[in-house]
């Protein structure tokens, strides 16, 4: 899975839903808009962004950085919301009813 966000509105403005293997990274980076394919994209340590991205537009950085925390942020949230349709967690709903009705 893959998202990218506007910094200063921090507005997710495209995703796709995949493994995090090198083809949905490459498959992220096709579905965007060619306006924002010359921004700077600063990611986590993914092996397949150096490999997608182009050299002089990414910049690899660590979570003290904070550069990265809203869009982790959405992909936790994200994650939460969709935890009850996966695998029990804290998320998982206790009654049927609950369960049919999210």
């Amino acid at each position: 899975c893959g998202s990218r966000s506007r910094r200063q509105s921090r507005q997710v403005v495209w995703g796709v839903v995949g493994d995090r293997s090198q083809q949905t990274c490459q498959r992220l980076w096709e579905t965007i808009p060619d306006g924002y394919r010359q921004a700077q994209c600063d990611t986590d340590f993914w092996e397949a962004y150096a490999k997608v991205l182009p050299a002089a537009q990414h910049t690899a950085v660590g979570k003290e950085s904070g550069e990265t925390a809203h869009v982790e942020r959405w992909n936790l949230t994200l994650r939460q919301r969709l935890a009850r349709f996966v695998r029990r967690t804290l998320s998982f709903s206790k009654s049927e009813e609950i369960h049919e009705a999210c």
